[in-house]
Parts: C-alpha cells; structure tokens; sequence
C-alpha cells in the first residue's frame, strides 16, 4: 500500500507540475500577446497621448486654453512669427492672458530661456540650441493684435534662421496647427 500511495504521490505531483507549467506558458502566451496588441498600436497612442501632455502642459504654462485659442508659427525669409488669438472676439480673458504669456516668451527667448517649450513639448525643440547660442544676433519683438499678439523672430544670420525654421517646424508638428512648413 504504500508503494501504491508514493507512485500515486510521485504521479500527482507530476500532473501538478505539469499543469502548472501549461498555466504558465498559457500565462506567458497571453501576456506576449497582450505585449504585441499594444506595440501595435503604440504609435498612434503614443503621439495621442503626447500631443494631449503638450495641450496639458501648453494651457498650464501659457496661462490659457488651447481649446479657447488658435496658434500658428509662420516662417519668414528673415525668422518667423509665433503668433496666438482667442477665437470669440468677446474673449478679453483669453486675450488678455495671450498677451502676457507671448510678452513674458520674448524677453525669455531674448535672454536665451527656452525652458516653457521644453516643458511643454517634454523635449529640447530643434533649433533650440543654436538659437541659445546665436541669441545676441535675433531680435524677438511682441506686438498686440486685436484677439491676442505675436512675436516676431528676425536676424540676418543664415544659422540662426535655418534654427528658427526648424523650431517653428517642430511647433506646427507638435501643436498640430496645419501651418505651412514653407518660408513665406
């Protein structure tokens, strides 16, 4: 009898193993696949989800919403233009707000401070760096318009306008404005 009961115990704990290591390649095959479901898909999620951190992170550093306002980045022969409205007219608040934020990012960019961009795209934009270290040489004028304001980006040095294109270039990427990626 208990060599009956030690070959059913050896027996028992066989299957137990072996049921054991079926429920995990079974765990395992549905973990890959789970894995292999969302890298499929993670590009597109990815960019949702980054351009939806840059709308978060742009309304809590400018001080308004994205949804309330429209952006768009023109390039010029000489820089470019970062120019931001409120989309109702009767928006004073928006536009208010507007006009201080793109006041407040021309003295900063003038002084070579880039820091809201790169918090809110998570990242140092292209032409960043070469526009720090070319910031004696371009000039970042504000000016009002009627729904918000603008800041121009001019300079007469061929480097620091190729780096100005490639940061108005990555903003119409990133805040998906639809501007034309073309010098004016």
């Amino acid at each position: 009898m208990k060599v009956t009961v030690r070959v059913l115990t050896a027996f028992s704990i066989l299957a137990l193993a072996s049921a054991l290591t079926s429920a995990q390649t079974s765990a395992h095959t549905q973990h890959q696949d789970k894995a292999a479901d969302k890298a499929k898909s993670s590009t597109t999620q990815n960019h949702d989800g980054h351009h939806g951190g840059v709308n978060q992170r742009g309304d809590q550093a400018m001080g308004f919403s994205h949804e309330k306002t429209t952006h768009h980045f023109r390039l010029k022969a000489d820089g470019g233009v970062i120019e931001v409205e409120a989309n109702a007219a009767d928006d004073t608040a928006s536009r208010d707000q507007i006009r201080t934020h793109l006041s407040h990012i021309a003295r900063k960019f003038a002084a070579g401070d880039f820091t809201a961009p790169m918090f809110i795209h998570s990242q140092t934009p292209p032409g960043v760096p070469a526009m720090k270290q070319l910031k004696a040489e371009v000039k970042y004028q504000f000016e009002e318009l009627e729904r918000g304001g603008r800041v121009r980006i001019t300079t007469t040095n061929p480097q620091a306008i190729k780096a100005i294109h490639e940061f108005l270039r990555f903003q119409i990427e990133d805040h998906k404005t639809g501007d034309s990626k073309e010098v004016e």
